[in-house]
């Protein structure tokens, strides 16, 4: 059994980000990127699923596109247990919508030997979670979102998709099949850096060059803006007492609590 997890880069939510001399994209340039939190637990899944089953039977297979710092993530990637790591050259560079994402790795694909593809269900830099659905269509075959666990047996792969409501069902999907995982029956695992470095001593990561044609409808970034600010945070200090009385006179003077 041969498992695909597609993988991504995001800029890491915790810096600074501020908008490009375009007007249209992130300046990326003294930008951390990271590992996107879905495709790390649909990393974790079929790290899980190959526990199971057992490592004997079971390939894990990463691939991400060529994006900044990615190798960091695909060495880890290996780290944690993934037999092997692919990079996928010959996309644009910059911002990377769905549908291109979903059109280099599917286009690979079609020269590979695979029974599942798993990857996040969305990602923070465009929240459609369509890349799932879109791979599920262009190579023809079954498609699930919102998995939170993911089981093969025989020929088919036993689902629990999360709907509205927190409402869970249970699904039987044929594979070969694509899913789009919300979160993994577990927190992805940690890789200790000494175990990344001796990832990257042996190897492991190759790299292929892909060919997109168009971009299927791709949404055009016509312009990006920086959060208008609305007001400033006020500081209380004093004794637990003192700040009390303060919060009481701001909700009165809001009209919040009558006097």
């Amino acid at each position: 059994m041969r498992i695909v997890v597609a993988m991504r880069q995001l800029a890491d939510l915790v810096e600074e980000l501020e908008v490009d001399d375009s007007g249209t994209d992130i300046d990326r340039e003294f930008v951390k990127f990271v590992a996107n939190e879905f495709d790390e637990s649909a990393l974790e899944e079929a790290l899980l699923i190959k526990e199971g089953v057992g490592a004997d039977q079971v390939e894990v297979v990463a691939v991400a596109l060529d994006e900044p710092d990615v190798d960091q993530t695909l060495y880890t990637a290996l780290a944690k247990g993934a037999d092997k790591a692919v990079k996928l050259a010959g996309v644009p560079e910059g911002w990377v919508s769905s549908h291109t994402r979903a059109s280099a790795i599917a286009k690979w694909l079609e020269s590979q030997q695979w029974d599942l593809v798993i990857t996040g269900v969305q990602a923070a830099d465009d929240l459609d979670g369509q890349v799932a659905g879109l791979l599920g269509r262009m190579l023809g075959v079954p498609h699930v979102a919102v998995v939170v666990s993911a089981v093969p047996e025989g020929n088919v792969v036993k689902v629990s998709q999360e709907l509205g409501g927190g409402t869970v069902a249970e699904e039987e999907v044929a594979m070969p099949a694509v899913l789009g995982v919300q979160a993994a029956r577990q927190s992805p695992r940690y890789a200790p850096i000494t175990r990344i470095r001796q990832a990257m001593q042996a190897g492991g990561l190759s790299e292929e060059t892909v060919e997109v044609s168009g971009d299927g409808g791709r949404p055009t970034v016509r312009r990006l803006y920086a959060p208008e600010k609305s007001g400033q945070a006020e500081m209380l200090t004093g004794s637990a007492a003192d700040v009390a009385d303060k919060i009481i006179e701001l909700i009165r003077a809001k009209g919040l609590v009558k006097s």
